[in-house]
């Protein structure tokens, strides 16, 4: 059994675990391209590159964090449409083609929706609908998901997300596990609730390694020099780190930047690291030129369903919990009916229509009994609270923490 963990808990690390069985892991954390949001244009510079390509540079808050909720929804009503943006493969399909969780809530809540595949990554959809938000135009989309992490930290900053009422979603007050309640990127779910959760951890090939691997530290073992793949970005790659050094990044200080990123340099340094990877390690690990390497869970599972020998494990330590979350921009035209979905969403239900598909971490932990007995007996879907005790949030930065982040931990992979 691995164990995946609270979002800012950094309590006592457990005893090393086994690594997952990758029959549990059909679908689970499958990244998208771009999924994690990493900044391909890096760092500062990267956003203000962003904000110049679309046309927004220098743009200014709406300052919804200034609105309060009553404010916003004093006076909306039910339209009867939903516009739904999401990722590709991220909700239930029947073999006919049709959705049935988006039927059960026409036929409920009398509301048509119109689902839209259209997040590849949260950095171009976020740079697509930037300009409309700050121009306070509808983006087309009433409800949208986003991964916790920049883009989404700049939504809310910039005020373009609708302020939550809690009275309007009962269903996740009652049956929201406490893993995505209150997280350290949106306290008190002001703007967002969770869609689905998954998990960074690490991948290896045994016959390569020659043993099974438990720890962050065997990424650093001089046996495997050569043959280290790590991730080159600024958002695992550090928040990884920290969580292996005993760190909470939720509440990591520059200080322990720094000490990352010496370890992180030292691991470059001695050669053990073969090189920074994107999206693009899946491959070489399945080569076998990667022997162990910072990787997400979907990824091995597409390899070991191909018939490749690898394994993947949530290093004792602890790992990294990301979060998916269906939130409602500021200017959405039918807002009651994209919080209508939030809140249906969380009924046991219809979180158990959604697992039994996507087979990722679900929000709603009593849909448990629910699902098929292969799902629900997964501490990958639903994982125990004494599992949730050991993975963390990434940190989150305010722009002036953000330029000097990047200045320590860009030259790491950078160089």
């Amino acid at each position: 059994m691995t164990t995946h963990g609270s979002p800012d808990s950094s309590g006592p690390h457990p005893t090393p675990v086994p690594a997952v069985d990758p029959a549990l892991l059909r679908g689970l954390t499958q990244p998208r391209l771009g999924r994690r949001g990493f900044l391909r244009l890096g760092g500062a510079a990267g956003v203000a590159a962003l904000l110049a390509a679309c046309g927004v540079e220098g743009e200014k808050s709406n300052d919804s964090s200034g609105t309060a909720p009553e404010d916003f929804w004093d006076g909306k009503e039910k339209a009867g449409v939903l516009n739904f943006a999401n990722w590709p493969l991220y909700i239930d399909v029947a073999d006919d083609g049709s959705n049935p969780s988006l039927k059960k809530f026409e036929d409920e809540k009398g509301i048509k929706v119109t689902y839209r595949e259209v997040i590849q990554d949260n950095e171009s959809f976020f740079a697509t609908i930037r300009p409309q938000l700050a121009a306070n135009q509808s983006t087309g989309h009433d409800l949208i998901v986003m991964t916790n992490g920049l883009q989404l930290d700049k939504l809310i900053a910039l005020g373009y997300l609708a302020p939550l009422d809690l009275t309007k979603l009962p269903n996740f007050v009652k049956n929201a596990d406490a893993s995505v309640k209150n997280p350290a990127y949106d306290q008190g779910n002001k703007y967002t609730v969770a869609w689905q959760s998954g998990i960074t951890g690490i991948a290896y090939d045994p016959e390569k390694t020659g043993r099974e691997i438990t720890s962050y530290e065997d990424l650093f073992d001089p046996a495997f020099a050569g043959h280290v793949g790590m991730f080159g970005e600024n958002q695992d790659l550090p928040n990884l780190a920290l969580v292996g050094m005993g760190i909470d990044p939720t509440t990591s200080t520059p200080d322990d930047w720094k000490k990352a990123a010496d370890k992180l340099t030292k691991q470059r340094e001695d050669g053990i690291v073969r090189k920074y990877y994107v999206q693009d390690y899946i491959d070489p690990l399945a080569a076998g030129d990667l022997w162990i390497t910072m990787a997400w869970s979907g990824d091995v599972f597409q390899q070991v369903a191909a018939g490749s020998n690898l394994k993947f494990v949530v290093p004792q330590e602890g790992a990294i919990l990301w979060t998916d979350n269906m939130c409602i921009p500021k200017t959405a035209e039918h807002p009651v009916d994209a919080i209508t979905y939030m809140d249906f969403a969380y009924e046991p239900e219809v979180a158990a229509m959604l697992a039994d598909y996507i087979n990722y971490i679900t929000p709603v932990q009593s849909a448990k009994s629910l699902v098929s007995p292969e799902i629900g007996e997964s501490p990958l879907i639903f994982p125990s609270q004494e599992d949730l005790a050991n993975t963390h949030r990434f940190r989150v930065l305010t722009t002036e923490e953000e330029t000097e982040w990047n200045k320590i931990f860009q030259p790491v992979y950078q160089s």
